[in-house]
């Protein structure tokens, strides 16, 4: 049982131990000690009610499922203007295979790369790197402020491409990027959408 996760996932929808104790028909002395670890195997069916209740997978409860539960650290503009502020959202459950190519998400505020089919609202998945190929879409620190756009390197010239026409592309030469400076925190992998 992830203690942690189950602490984090009822502080953010606001469930307390006596809430959990009701709809599982548990003591909250049982539910104490599944939050700090004393008791730490629960019978499967009460850990199947326990991952509803907290909007999980009963899989993503599992001690040996921290991997597989990618972090949403805060929000990215797709457009400009928004400063970088680390903040945990709460967690996204990946596959395997996503969970050894990807490190974190991050929630879209914006409309600036709606053309490839990122939303406002949409959760991004993304690889930290310092560095992506031309034409990959990136998540970049522009002194304070953070943003998703298309890279292009070109003559010295980086260019953060939107993939909007009506928000525009942003060029920085090479006294700027090291000046403000301009970097590269991750390479977008794919984006998710709710529609609940």
């Amino acid at each position: 049982m992830n203690k942690d996760i189950m602490k984090h996932q009822m502080d953010m929808l606001k469930i307390t131990p006596k809430d959990i104790s009701k709809h599982l028909d548990v003591g909250v002395s049982s539910v104490y000690r599944w939050l700090d670890g004393t008791t730490r195997n629960i019978p499967q069916e009460k850990q199947d009610r326990l991952a509803e209740i907290l909007q999980l997978s009963s899989r993503a409860l599992d001690d040996d499922a921290q991997n597989l539960l990618k972090p949403i650290l805060g929000n990215v503009k797709a457009g400009y203007n928004l400063y970088a502020n680390e903040d945990l959202l709460g967690y996204e459950e990946v596959t395997e295979l996503e969970a050894s190519k990807g490190d974190y998400y991050l929630k879209v505020q914006g409309d600036s790369m709606i053309g490839v089919g990122i939303f406002d609202g949409d959760l991004v998945y993304v690889k930290q790197c310092s560095e992506v190929e031309n034409h990959k879409i990136a998540v970049v620190l522009v002194g304070e402020e953070v943003t998703i756009k298309k890279v292009i390197m070109k003559d010295d010239v980086l260019i953060l491409e939107a993939a909007n026409q009506t928000v525009s592309n942003r060029f920085f030469n090479k006294n700027e990027i090291e000046v403000l400076p301009v970097r590269i925190i991750g390479q977008v992998l794919h984006s998710k959408r709710d529609f609940s």
